[in-house]
């Protein structure tokens, strides 16, 4: 299809017209240029540059133009929903946390003296070194977030070591918990936050998160193990930029702070409740029956929350089947709101359907795709709700991919300003991933489509992505669907945490 130029004259038209006239110029014998001694060469070459140059710059323009539009219209939607001055919104989140050691994936490898492997394969939990190059490789390639408990302490201090050796290496504070505590905190929330961490830890949180749980010698720490996208490891390149975590806890898989948590929740009396880092129990070797009493009393605490507190759970990497069946019976039943990203949602769906996990999948998955999904999910959520007449319906469904946020609230539930939230959500994805309060639109690209369906059902309506109103909102059968496009960073910061920090931010403007 020809793109209008500035003067109204098409691209493919005047490329056209460009052909013939340097064609006719070469051709004329009479020429003056070829009286004087211009070689033609010279002269093509000065004409193809200036052609490229004409069509270049309008495009160029064009598209900065577009990228503006759309960052102005999210920042307006953003900025709709204030913060209330006299009152900030208490929110309580739980389990662990953790220090992140952040490296180069690749490098780190390379540091080992791991050789690719020549057969990527998943692997429900890290015995040695073998099983890590096949399971990075594994979810290298398609650039799909991935965690994994290591078995083996040996190896996992190893990795340790070399990730404290490593140039460029970053500490951080990690774990679902102190992540989105860390987020509410900035966005103006005062937290409690459950979690056993040191002195240091504690130190450098913010003021506004208070903490209950046991003071620990030595935290968890997590290794972050960072790709960019185009990245490569023997023949292996990555689809898009993310991180493979590996871990070997102590402390969160016992879920430890849960009740110092307890004591204060009452006195706290928080807008919304949120549970996290259960992925930690993933794989864990647990006692028999132990994991299944914790979860036990997880749920026994969920289910004496007020009902003026909403409850939000915010998934993760689960391979562990029986974990994901123990989530069902103990954790959703008592959540308004789900979060989750395009690995998660079919995973947590396939449980549903009495299907395999998902281990991978697509990610980068359409819009309508997605939506398919998350409406499935909701269905079948609230039909088991239904079913077991106990525990709290889903009005809530917020899920997180790279090209775009898509939220599910419930038409007269109690969480609000679903649009202003989709575009926070949106605007808190660039901000981290680049590192930036700031989105500085030379870093930045839209991936999302020019226009999506709504549904992958023959003849479903089909919305375009407009600049100055970018987050599309709709009303479905008691429901209400928003959709926003993320300018994706394209010089990556850091990718670890990024769910965190974009469900949390989502999660502020709805409470």
């Amino acid at each position: 299809m020809a793109i209008e130029l500035h003067s109204g004259v098409k691209y493919g038209s005047f490329l056209s017209l460009a052909v013939v006239l340097v064609a006719y110029w070469f051709r004329s014998p009479g020429s003056s240029w070829l009286r004087s001694g211009v070689k033609y060469r010279s002269f093509l070459s000065l004409a193809v540059v200036l052609v490229a140059y004409w069509f270049r710059s309008p495009d160029s323009s064009v598209l900065e133009d577009r990228l503006d539009a759309v960052l102005s219209s999210l920042l307006r939607a953003e900025r709709k929903v204030g913060m209330n001055s006299v009152y900030r919104p208490r929110v309580a989140i739980g389990f662990g946390g953790c220090v992140d050691i952040i490296v180069d994936g690749v490098t780190l490898l390379n540091k080992m003296g791991l050789k690719p492997t020549d057969q990527p394969l998943h692997h429900d939990y890290i015995e040695n070194a073998e099983q890590l190059a096949q399971s990075f490789a594994y979810f290298f390639s398609p650039g799909a977030a991935s965690e994994r408990f290591v078995m083996n302490d040996t190896l996992f201090s190893d990795l340790v070591e070399a990730s404290r050796e490593l140039p460029g290496n970053r500490w951080s504070i990690g774990g679902n918990a102190p992540v989105m505590a860390s987020r509410m905190a900035l966005e103006g929330c005062d937290v409690l936050l459950g979690g056993s961490f040191s002195t240091d830890f504690t130190d450098i949180l913010s003021q506004r998160i208070t903490v209950a749980g046991n003071t620990v010698d030595e935290p968890d720490i997590h290794l972050i193990l960072e790709y960019p996208t185009g990245a490569t490891w023997g023949p292996y390149t990555s689809r898009r930029a993310n991180r493979y975590i590996v871990h070997s806890d102590d402390h969160n898989p016992y879920l430890d702070s849960m009740e110092q948590f307890q004591e204060k929740l009452n006195s706290f009396k928080p807008d919304l409740l949120v549970v996290g880092g259960l992925q930690m129990m993933d794989s864990f070797p647990f006692k028999q029956g132990e994991r299944e009493a914790l979860l036990g009393k997880l749920a026994k605490m969920l289910s004496s929350a007020s009902p003026q507190t909403a409850v939000h759970f915010e998934m993760a990497s689960f391979v562990d089947e029986s974990l994901m069946s123990d989530l069902l019976e103990f954790v959703l039943p008592h959540s308004d709101s789900l979060g989750m990203n395009e690995q998660e949602l079919p995973n947590l769906l396939s449980i549903f359907r009495g299907s395999n996990l998902t281990v991978l999948s697509d990610p980068n998955p359409r819009v309508a795709t997605v939506l398919d999904q998350m409406r499935e999910l909701y269905r079948l959520v609230n039909q088991r709700h239904r079913e077991a007449g106990t525990g709290r319906p889903l009005t809530r469904l917020h899920v997180h991919t790279l090209a775009f946020q898509a939220i599910i609230v419930k038409r007269g539930s109690k969480w609000k300003n679903t649009m202003s939230a989709t575009a926070k959500a949106s605007l808190t994805a660039n901000r981290h991933v680049c590192g930036s309060p700031d989105i500085d639109l030379s870093k930045a690209r839209l991936i999302m489509d020019e226009s999506f369906s709504i549904s992958r059902q023959e003849g479903s309506q089909r919305i375009p992505l407009q600049e100055s109103r970018p987050v599309s909102c709709w009303d479905e059968d008691g429901y209400e669907v928003c959709v926003a496009p993320v300018l994706v960073c394209t010089e990556v910061y850091q990718t670890a945490g990024g769910g965190d920090n974009i469900s949390a931010a989502g999660l502020v403007l709805q409470i």
